[in-house]
């Protein structure tokens, strides 16, 4: 250590013995003069490892079962614990979830004292928890999906101030019946859900093998690795099977006629045929939501329904949906 003038020691001639002795002398003096000074001192307790900041967009790797899942979060404006998963559709990337680049959802949600949770990737997944790993295209891990988005992951986001149990929920297609489900078995973390263009009757005679298709299609998923037919898996992840789980629960659920609406001007062959697709995934939509209508009302259970005249399976219909229940699921959650 340098010294200035003014504070400089004079200097003494000592023996190298006499250098180390002192220098032990004073070693063994600090912590004794420490206990003197302040005998009833309190240990100061560790900061949090994790500090949700408040407001910005952040993607962190959550451990899980599966192994390192991405998940994008907005952070609530001002710090608050309350979230909002985002269940993504049956194509959902690796690298983003969809709410982030296809919809205005940060820019809805970014003055509220919200968080957004966006889950990266879960294609096919149903966001359920499947008996074996897909045996159609060389999948490793056997999904595991509600227990990532019901144990892993909150006890994760937990460590950042968000609350386990102030949370909604809200998903399209896919991520649509997944929502509910989640929803009603975990009635003790989501206060409200929402479903835009689910899947609500997958029971129902042809359902099982129109998804068939489609999972083949979005990776050559297997069906029968989720769930085998019709047991009890495949029923708990039925929301027309488990519709009285709903009981007390907000609800918005939303399907649109299948017409082409506002969003829908193909300009191209290839524009042409995806609009075609996603007219029929949206008619087929309809008729599911209306069969679950049907089964709530029978069971008295009220929800918000909006059944618009004209929209397509497409992501710019479910942004508009999304805020239409956002009242709700803030009401729900008290993140304004």
């Amino acid at each position: 250590m340098r010294f200035g003038r003014a504070a400089a020691p004079k200097k003494i001639k000592t023996g190298w013995r006499a250098r180390i002795l002192a220098v032990g002398a004073a070693a063994l003096a600090l912590p004794i003069a420490a206990g003197i000074a302040a005998p009833t001192a309190a240990v100061a307790a560790p900061a949090p490892a994790l500090r949700a900041p408040a407001g910005g967009v952040e993607d962190l790797m959550v451990p899980s079962g599966m192994g390192p899942i991405k998940v994008q979060v907005q952070w609530a404006a001002r710090g608050g614990n309350a979230a909002l998963y985002l269940l993504d559709g049956l194509r959902a990337r690796d690298d983003r979830n969809a709410w982030s680049f296809e919809t205005n959802a940060l820019e809805q949600f970014k003055n509220d004292n919200i968080s957004l949770v966006m889950p990266v990737g879960g294609q096919s997944s149903f966001y359920t928890d499947w008996y074996a790993p897909s045996n159609t295209n060389g999948q490793k891990t056997t999904y595991k999906w509600e227990t990532f988005l019901t144990e892993e992951l909150p006890n994760f986001l937990a460590g950042y101030g968000v609350s386990k149990t102030n949370n909604a929920v809200a998903g399209l297609s896919m991520g649509g019946s997944a929502a509910l489900a989640l929803a009603a078995y975990h009635r003790d973390q989501f206060k409200y859900a929402a479903s835009y263009s689910g899947y609500l009757n997958i029971s129902a005679p042809g359902m099982r093998e129109a998804i068939r298709v489609a999972m083949l299609d979005a990776g050559r998923f297997n069906v029968d690795s989720m769930a085998a037919p019709w047991s009890p898996q495949w029923l708990r992840m039925d929301p027309f099977v488990f519709a009285p789980q709903l009981k007390g629960l907000p609800m918005y659920i939303s399907a649109a006629s299948g017409l082409p609406g506002q969003f829908d001007r193909p300009n191209s062959a290839v524009g042409v045929f995806n609009t075609g697709n996603a007219m029929a995934l949206e008619a087929l939509s309809l008729v599911n939501t209306r069969a679950f209508q049907v089964r709530l009302n029978s069971l008295k259970i009220p929800a918000a329904f909006n059944f618009p005249a004209a929209g397509t399976h497409s992501w710019k219909y479910w942004e508009g949906e999304l805020f239409n229940s956002r009242k709700g699921i803030l009401d729900a959650t008290g993140g304004w």
